[in-house]
């Protein structure tokens, strides 16, 4: 979402030390009116930040298509509007008293957008496909608690191995290695939602496409005109279509967030992926009601490539630089919308954890950059032999961009350190970034996909397809494999400790920030929640225009 994923662009808008000029300075108009047809039909426009690498459920890692696949396709439990997990294509299930065994009963009324039954023999095939080693999914790991699922992927046993077995048409069984706390959670997420066979079948990759795609969420697709917007339509097969109020839907790809904010105050956006950090006080004094900031189950962070020099095997040049970095002037002089500073990996919003800290996070800034340079020199390196290396970021964000020319600021200044900046477009980043054969520092950025801890250490074990930086702790993989199946209890607790103590030590990473994701939402919107996993759900909403406002447009 996803929640999901490396985060896209402009979650948090232009980020600048000084205003960012532009058209957004307008003002907020008083008459603007929603998107309602003369035959009463509702359209909520939508700023998605970059253009999705894929709709492909099993093959997308990023914001952009979780936000449009959790409307597209429904898995066997999905989010209520405020994040809660609630039945989806299965009314129901039970689980084994030994918590191996979950049994899910399907809706008898659960349809495709072409009016086929939903069936277990589909949740068969989607969840083999999502483990295949063919597909290559980034998110195989997160069916890893299923019977064999990780030795399918790893290419040591057929796919029909898998844990999975449709008992009768409605009635599918999933049987776990070892009792997992937080199984259920990932059902929802869009890796473990059902394809369609027959269409991934004809179609292969482009079984996505309007013409070609079959859903079973509450929409279904109606046009896509790449790097313009994708159009989704109400599924009228949808199990509880009668309580979905918006007909359609429309996700523009809209990178820079004062163009996004424009169009927002021009009436042609009801609801903004972002918002620009240096428009929000503007924001809070003109139109309070329309905005929306909330704690997210999120991180931004900075990836080491430690499968190659300067950074393979040479930890305490990678603690330096972590040092080095003022993470308070980043989020009250930068962010300024109340962004956590990021002194653990994982958020403070996640229920029932407390994260373990860099021990060093209360230092004063003479003492901490003290230790900085002293590590540096330890690590081989001076202002006359300077570290030079090169960061990497999505041209496209605002944010990263102004983030990455400040911490390299800051290394240049505490340590004599030579960074320079690179950036590319999305698509390209992301195949970058996972090749691992051209980066040194990256810039990243995660919001979780469920509400568990281990939404945020699964992706820095050693088998992760999201794990960018090449870390390979056995320790550390040891501690999160025996605390995902563990119950939830001081046990499970002292096991992520000393899991993420581990991971602060050995520094692959430099958390910098946690996610307050910033909305804007149109008065006519109604039903918004606030959702710390940042996925919102158009069925859940609806356009009440206010009625002394005139005619709709």
């Amino acid at each position: 979402m996803r929640r999901l994923r490396i985060i896209s662009v402009m979650l948090l808008g232009c980020l600048a030390l000084t205003a960012c000029g532009s058209g957004a300075d307008q003002g907020f108009p008083n008459r603007i009116q929603p998107d309602i047809g003369p035959d009463g039909s509702k359209t909520l426009r939508m700023g998605n930040g970059a253009e999705p690498e894929s709709l492909d459920p099993a093959k997308s890692s990023g914001v952009p298509a979780a936000n449009i696949e959790v409307n597209l396709y429904e898995g066997l439990v999905t989010h209520a509007a405020d994040g809660k997990l609630v039945p989806g294509d299965a009314k129901s299930w039970d689980v084994s008293p030994d918590k191996t065994t979950y049994t899910f009963h399907l809706r008898r009324n659960a349809k495709w957008s072409n009016g086929a039954p939903v069936t277990a023999q589909q949740y068969v095939y989607s969840l083999r496909r999502a483990v295949a080693p063919a597909t290559a999914s980034p998110y195989a790991d997160i069916h890893s608690p299923i019977v064999n699922a990780t030795a399918i992927t790893d290419n040591k046993k057929p796919v029909d191995a898998l844990g999975v077995k449709a008992l009768d048409a409605h009635t599918l069984q999933i049987r776990l290695r070892k009792p997992t706390p937080f199984f259920l959670n990932t059902l929802a997420h869009p890796s473990s939602f059902p394809v369609y066979p027959p269409a991934v079948k004809k179609w292969g990759d482009s079984f996505t496409q309007p013409g070609h795609a079959v859903t079973n969420g509450a929409y279904a697709m109606q046009s896509w005109r790449v790097n313009d917007k994708i159009v989704l339509k109400r599924n009228p097969q949808f199990w509880d279509n009668k309580n979905t109020k918006i007909d359609r839907v429309v996700f523009y790809p809209i990178t820079d967030g004062n163009s996004e904010l424009s169009r927002y105050q021009a009436g042609t956006l009801d609801w903004t992926g972002g918002v620009p950090s240096s428009k929000i006080q503007m924001i809070k004094d003109q139109v309070p009601d329309q905005y929306k900031a909330v704690p997210t189950l999120g991180s931004y962070y900075l990836d080491f490539n430690i499968t190659k020099p300067p950074f393979k095997g040479n930890r305490k040049l990678r603690m330096a630089l972590s040092m080095a970095l003022d993470r308070r002037v980043m989020v009250d002089k930068i962010l300024r919308g109340n962004e956590p500073p990021g002194y653990s990996w994982v958020p403070g919003v996640v229920r029932g954890y407390k994260s373990v800290q860099f021990p060093w996070a209360d230092w004063s800034d003479a003492r901490r950059e003290a230790r900085a340079r002293q590590l540096y020199h330890e690590a081989g390196y001076s202002r006359a032999h300077p570290l030079k290396a090169d960061l990497l970021y999505v041209s496209s964000s605002e944010n990263e961009k102004r983030i990455s020319i400040v911490a390299a600021a800051m290394w240049r200044k505490v340590l004599g350190a030579q960074i320079t900046t690179t950036n590319q477009e999305w698509k390209v980043y992301l195949q970058t970034a996972r090749r691992k054969t051209d980066t040194e520092l990256v810039f990243a950025g995660w919001i979780g996909d469920y509400q568990d801890p281990n939404t945020f250490f699964s992706i820095m074990k050693a088998a992760s397809g999201n794990n960018y930086t090449g870390y390979a702790s056995p320790v550390y993989d040891r501690l999160i494999s025996a605390s995902e199946h563990t119950p939830n209890g001081p046990k499970r607790t002292k096991l992520m400790h000393k899991a993420e103590a581990t991971l602060l030590h050995d520094s692959p990473i430099i958390p910098l920030f946690f996610v307050t994701s910033h909305h804007l939402v149109k008065p006519y919107v109604k039903g918004f929640e606030p959702n710390p996993l940042d996925q919102y759900y158009a069925r859940y909403l609806d356009i009440v225009p206010a009625k002394s406002s005139g005619n709709a447009r």
